[in-house]
């Protein structure tokens, strides 16, 4: 494509002419001000249609102009940008929905279910339930557990696994047994 003669008259005609020239620097600038070449597509568009309403005079520097008017656009858009997502974000602060609250029956049914743990726990020797409740609700590490008590990690982990097999409803005999260890989880280091 070659070269547009912008020389014969920097009114709206040769300023078009020069646009045209400049396009492909012109897209240049805009994609790297928006990130995106979709965006710097429509500017140039509307560069372009501003261009042919244009009614002004000679223009001494038809370049620094057209350069100037683009990057005006790109400032106007990325605002309008910031703007609108201002906008929505305040929105959806403002009108939040009680979808992340649980339901009552979500709360009555986990309600009831940690009154079953707690009645598990109490049928637990101390030294387990104590070890599941500082795990569990308060969130305790395995290794500040065991230090707590004088007892290795390893026999925190049993103690734990004690407490979820009989949360869940499994034996602990049974499944030592099924695995053919005659101590049952009986160890307390």
């Amino acid at each position: 494509m070659g070269r547009y003669d912008a020389q014969k008259g920097f009114g709206a005609n040769g300023l078009k002419a020069h646009f045209l020239n400049e396009r492909p620097m012109l897209l240049r600038l805009l994609r790297a001000r928006l990130g995106s070449i979709d965006d710097a597509e429509e500017i140039l568009q509307d560069m372009w249609l501003k261009l042919d309403h244009a009614t002004s005079g000679p223009i001494a520097e038809p370049g620094a102009y057209l350069f100037r008017i683009a990057n005006n656009l790109a400032l106007d858009r990325r605002r309008a940008t910031l703007a609108r997502l201002k906008r929505e974000s305040d929105w959806s602060d403002i009108h939040v929905t009680d979808s992340h609250a649980p339901s009552a029956e979500w709360t009555a049914i986990h309600s009831q279910r940690l009154a079953q743990i707690d009645t598990v726990l109490s049928q637990l020797p101390e030294r387990t339930a104590r070890i599941f409740r500082d795990y569990r609700y308060e969130g305790l590490g395995r290794k500040l557990i065991g230090e707590t008590l004088g007892i290795s990690v390893s026999a925190v982990e049993k103690h734990l696994q004690r407490a979820y097999r009989a949360i869940h409803g499994i034996d602990p005999a049974e499944t030592a047994a099924d695995r053919g260890d005659p101590k049952a989880m009986t160890d307390d280091r």
